[in-house]
């Protein structure tokens, strides 16, 4: 190992990827970051170029090792955005189909077709039958294109979430680490193995996945480089490791272009109704599991928000716009449907008592939505609990002070924020650099206390509970 030993993080996220280079010590010394675009071709269609974002990391990590030197990065890793499946071809590595975003829903009719079959989907794999994910993906795709079923068939085609892809072509071994295995739908939680039952429910044959992994697993060289890949892992998993979340009992929350709240259930998967039961970390002896609410609209919330209201994106700066407003209106955002705890897929955005010429208001109800699906989600977790929630630790680039106020509020439950912004890359660190589990290396910027007044905090719930009864 170099006496100054640096690690090579990817961050790859919906919107853009980024890379950054740590010290031992968890300096950052160098970042990167280049956006790539989404395409929405069609209502509820979300996809991305897959051989796109592919060279987009092959460039950060050639820059990274053009600027400080190949021989001294010890260790490389890489956290992905988790529901984005695509087919690619065995031998060419060449992507066959765009790659369906997590926020797309056309595989809504499968879910319609399966609905009898969701609650024994649920137990075995700890994650609900939704269009999000990849076995509805992966029968309406072969539906819709027959030479592609042919292809599946004949076994010359792997199926698999983005960085499954990613993997293959950055080292030439197709594997699907633990952590996002869950995202298929194929994946057996109990047995850490691949489901036949849910395998011949989505008709996919075993040769047309890659190889289960680790997390933490030398999965080959990257191309043209001495560097291997020590680490592949979902995005929001890390950013729990991140903010000290390898210990059971652990809990935080990301706010990114979409958002989770996480719990660390420790040895054991917890399933529970309305959240995700995942793999949180694994290294070939032992794993720990994650239960998880994920929220659909988070930052891209705003980005809807900006065609919506007619608002440049230079001026949509919802932090400010929102921050000294307040509403008794109700906002329920559609357009990527609603993750936990309630699993409606994509709808029309729902106003209540909200002038839609008051753009300012409309913002403010928005980001109020984020906080009212924290609290949804935190009530489902807290049965799971071993002890009741101190604090809620919180990152994320739309990790802002009204917004975590809210939460704060809404809860009452005290909300820090991470003094590091990029906790998911922080957490890859942490899992590459093998410290002790209990290493306090987290630091506060800010806490955000309870000062609201609880009668009108309860009147607000009441209101938005009734609107979300009213579409389920």
């Amino acid at each position: 190992m170099p006496s100054n030993p640096l690690y090579l993080v990817i961050d790859q996220g919906t919107s853009s990827t980024k890379s950054f280079l740590f010290k031992e010590n968890g300096n950052i010394i160098h970042t990167e970051k280049v956006k790539h675009r989404l395409q929405r071709l069609a209502r509820f269609h979300v996809e991305c170029d897959s051989k796109t974002i592919l060279n987009i990391c092959k460039t950060l990590i050639h820059n990274a090792i053009k600027d400080y030197g190949e021989y001294s990065i010890t260790k490389v890793g890489i956290a992905v955005q988790r529901s984005t499946f695509l087919f690619w071809d065995k031998y060419s590595i060449e992507p066959m189909t765009k790659a369906l975003s997590w926020q797309d829903n056309r595989a809504q009719n499968i879910v319609n077709e399966f609905s009898n079959h969701s609650d024994w989907i649920w137990e075995k794999t700890g994650t609900p039958l939704s269009p999000n994910f990849g076995g509805p993906k992966f029968l309406h795709m072969i539906r819709k294109h027959p030479g592609l079923r042919k292809k599946v068939l004949s076994s010359q085609v792997f199926y698999g979430p983005l960085s499954a892809y990613l993997t293959h072509a950055l080292t030439g071994t197709a594997t699907i680490d633990e952590s996002i295995a869950g995202r298929t739908l194929f994946f057996n939680i109990h047995s850490s193995d691949w489901s036949k039952k849910c395998m011949d429910l989505f008709q996919i044959p075993a040769s047309g996945l890659p190889l289960l992994r680790p997390v933490l697993y030398d999965h080959g060289s990257i191309c043209d480089t001495n560097l291997s890949l020590d680490c592949v892992i979902g995005d929001q998993q890390a950013a729990l490791i991140g903010q000290e979340g390898l210990s059971r009992g652990s809990i935080a929350t990301n706010f990114g272009t979409s958002a989770s709240v996480l719990y660390n259930a420790g040895g054991n998967p917890i399933v529970v109704n309305g959240l995700i039961s995942s793999v949180l970390f694994s290294d070939g002896k032992q794993r720990k599991h994650v239960v998880e609410g994920t929220i659909n609209a988070c930052n891209s919330l705003f980005h809807h928000l900006e065609t919506e209201l007619n608002i440049s994106h230079d001026f949509m700066k919802w932090h400010e716009l929102c921050s000294n407003q307040s509403t008794n209106g109700i906002y329920v955002p559609g357009f990527a449907g609603l993750a936990a705890p309630y699993w409606k897929s994509g709808f029309n955005d729902i106003y209540r008592n909200l002038d839609k010429y008051d753009k300012n208001k409309i913002i403010r109800a928005g980001m109020e939505s984020i906080g009212f699906l924290v609290n949804n989600i935190i009530d489902r977790l807290k049965p799971i609990m071993e002890s009741k929630i101190k604090s809620l630790s919180a990152s994320g680039g739309s990790a802002r002070r009204p917004l975590l106020q809210f939460i704060a509020d809404l809860t009452g439950i005290p909300v820090t924020q991470s003094a590091m912004k990029d906790q998911t890359a922080y957490g890859v660190f942490r899992l590459l650099r093998s410290k002790n589990d209990n290493d306090d290396d987290y630091q506060i910027s800010q806490t955000f206390s309870p000062q609201h007044d609880r009668a009108e905090i309860e009147n607000k719930l009441s209101d938005w509970q009734e609107t979300i009864e009213s579409i389920l």
